[in-house]
């Protein structure tokens, strides 16, 4: 490896090659990547990236929180579950090989203590949700900061509880780093004696008695992420300090009405021009751009498809869309044309560069 390369910084112009598999728990594994040409890895502790898994049905695109720490560039990683409908997870987890190159778009996402500082934290997550938690915590440690942080995780039984040998190992050599495992259920044969049952009100003052004076940051799935806003929000806890990450669905909120494409002022038809392909098709106003991609047989690479990863972020060259995301793309980036073509709809005829 050559020194310009090895101080060389990775960007999602070079592939990432697979150097080793963890095995973390039941359908649950760590990947381990360096970047193909020796480049160092720079990225904020629980950002995401979204890697193109070359499945045989079809290549596919998946976000996966970083489970590593910048503050260790040489690797990267990410840590999945395989849930039973999975897909791209379901294919790493029986064809990923060390050896094998994948191609990733990222990092992205400010769900990180770095763009959300505060003088204390409390860390909640439920399942694969500690992924976020586990790489800002370990950055903190690694810095050589005076930790002080409750550390709250959630699953179903102990064995299931990821990446606790490191954390239990941090734990006990730092007074700042307070950890709190929930189970709802005891393993057969393994002894339990912390706390058990779902998260609530109750429970969260029993963890974090100190929460009001805390930041919070929650990963889970989204009922999980629902009872932790309910219990904080009960109590009076300022909202402003709560932040969460997720690449489940949000629920669904009253969204300003679509302007009718179809009035005689619109500027023009309804129709999306792909100018780098040279494809046109005509729109009927509702279905998004990324949509009339997939119909004209076009590929924008996409994650998550409601506008949260930021993977299909697309330079709009002419026209107008109406889109409605939810975080995935900065104000910066929208007012220098670029939109997310999965949560974005046509208003007339627009041009977009792919």
């Amino acid at each position: 490896m050559n020194k310009t390369a090895e101080l060389s910084i990775w960007s999602d112009t070079d592939l990432l090659e697979c150097v080793s598999i963890i095995p973390e728990a039941p359908n649950v594994a760590t990947f381990v990547f360096r970047a193909a040409s020796g480049g160092l890895f720079n990225h904020n502790p629980g950002q995401f990236l979204t890697l193109e898994i070359p499945h045989p049905d079809g290549v596919v695109h998946r976000t996966y929180t970083i489970s590593s720490s910048p503050s260790r560039p040489r690797s990267i990683s990410i840590t999945a579950k395989a849930q039973a409908d999975s897909i791209g997870t379901r294919w790493m987890l029986d064809n990923l090989q060390p050896g094998m190159r994948l191609k990733a778009i990222g990092p992205g996402g400010s769900f990180s203590y770095i763009d959300h500082p505060g003088p204390k934290y409390l860390f909640i997550s439920a399942g694969s949700g500690i992924t976020p938690m586990m790489s800002m915590t370990t950055s903190m440690w690694d810095s050589g900061e005076a930790l002080d942080i409750v550390f709250v995780n959630c699953a179903r039984k102990p064995s299931e509880i990821l990446f606790r040998d490191r954390l239990e190992h941090m734990a006990s050599r730092t007074p700042g780093l307070k950890l709190r495992f929930i189970v709802e259920e005891e393993d057969p044969y393994q002894p339990w004696t912390g706390f058990q049952g779902r998260f609530n009100q109750l429970m969260l003052g029993l963890v974090a008695p100190d929460y009001q004076d805390r930041t919070v940051f929650c990963c889970g799935p989204e009922p999980f992420m629902k009872s932790v806003r309910e219990a904080l929000a009960g109590f009076g806890f300022d909202m402003a300090q709560y932040h969460q990450e997720s690449f489940s669905a949000p629920e669904p909120t009253a969204q300003p009405p679509v302007p009718d494409t179809h009035d005689s002022s619109s500027t023009g038809a309804v129709r999306v021009t792909f100018a780098a392909s040279d494809v046109t098709v005509d729109s009927d106003g509702t279905e998004t751009i990324l949509s009339a991609a997939r119909g004209a047989g076009l590929n924008i690479p996409s994650g998550c498809t409601f506008g949260v990863c930021g993977t299909c972020k697309t330079k709009k060259l002419s026209g107008e869309v109406h889109m409605v995301h939810n975080g995935g793309i900065s104000q910066d980036d929208i007012d220098d044309d670029y939109i997310l073509a999965c949560c974005s709809t046509p208003l007339g005829a627009v041009v977009v560069d792919v």
